[in-house]
């Protein structure tokens, strides 16, 4: 719409590029960007080819859509038939891809792209549970654990995957993995994220994403006083999320006060996504966190072990 009435965005083609995991992971080969092994598949024969190609374990999982929703780690060629008609249903065209499972620490970017030049302005580790919410990030860790030339690398990584991408302005929110044989692109959004990271960067660098995203919805500069980190605060994101996180599987009965959880050491912010009479399932999808605690430290570890406990802390019974 933005492009048919002369306004300023990020255009349809890196629009595409950016939710149609298929068309990015071919837009990335293209550029030499490092990426997972991957197939292309809307049939279980190419599946079957698909798998057979990329090897297992891999993941199979919709080509547009995202929240995790259809997305399945296959261990054993018969789970592929087994979960395939799941992943293409959550497709509005019927298209799934097979990527290649590579293990590693997962990292969460922030970039900020402004008249085509990209600044890398946070990396972070995206923690996940083990079992079928594999790919829900339910930990942030802020900085990453990489460092030296590992870090010099992936923000590397994230410069060339953008411009790969044709994002000229706006917030870019790659994905990346660090495995022992290199780093990789998981995948690149052209957006402010979600999962609380316009938070991440405003406690741990000082920068308010939503009023650079707006400077550049109306076509204006954006100053670089806006775009530079103003200081560099070690933090860590808990999500409340059931088992296996701290919070109880069942129907809601009684949501407790939040008070120790803020007065708990460190914590600048927490907050609860529920309602009495709602359920709360075991951790699958994005949509099963059902709140957050954000703490602070002298360093990531101290941050991470004071947002986990005050996480213990938050009051909420179930039938």
């Amino acid at each position: 719409m933005a492009e048919d009435l002369g306004l300023p965005g990020i255009g349809r083609k890196t629009a595409h590029l950016m939710t149609h995991k298929i068309a990015m992971r071919r837009r990335l080969a293209e550029a030499g960007v490092a990426q997972p092994e991957f197939a292309a598949i809307r049939t279980l024969q190419e599946a079957r080819t698909a798998v057979e190609t990329v090897g297992l374990p891999a993941v199979l999982k919709p080509a547009n859509t995202g929240g995790q929703r259809g997305l399945f780690l296959l261990q054993y060629p018969d789970e592929l038939e087994t979960h395939l008609h799941a992943a293409l249903a959550e497709s509005p065209t019927q298209e799934a891809i097979v990527e290649r499972y590579h293990d590693g620490l997962e990292l969460n970017g922030l970039a900020i792209a402004r008249r085509g030049h990209v600044e890398p302005l946070t990396l972070s580790d995206r923690l996940r549970p083990p079992g079928v919410g594999f790919g829900v990030g339910w930990i942030h860790v802020y900085p990453t654990t990489l460092f030296s030339d590992a870090l010099a690398q992936a923000e590397d990584l994230v410069v060339r995957a953008v411009h790969a991408l044709g994002l000229r302005d706006g917030i870019a929110f790659p994905q990346l993995l660090a495995s022992p044989d290199g780093l990789r692109v998981i995948e690149v959004a052209a957006r402010i994220p979600g999962g609380e990271m316009a938070r991440l960067a405003a406690h741990a660098v000082g920068v308010d994403l939503v009023e650079v995203a707006l400077l550049q919805a109306l076509g204006e500069d954006v100053p670089d006083t806006l775009v530079q980190p103003q200081f560099q605060q070690p933090l860590a994101i808990r999500f409340l999320t059931a088992e296996p996180g701290p919070l109880p599987s069942g129907t809601v009965r009684r949501i407790g006060s939040l008070e120790k959880v803020l007065a708990f050491p460190g914590v600048v912010e927490a907050d609860t996504y529920l309602a009495v009479g709602e359920t709360i399932n075991p951790v699958r999808l994005d949509g099963d966190r059902r709140g957050y605690v954000i703490a602070i430290g002298d360093t990531n570890l101290e941050a991470l072990e004071r947002a986990e406990a005050a996480a213990r802390l938050v009051d909420v019974e179930v039938w």
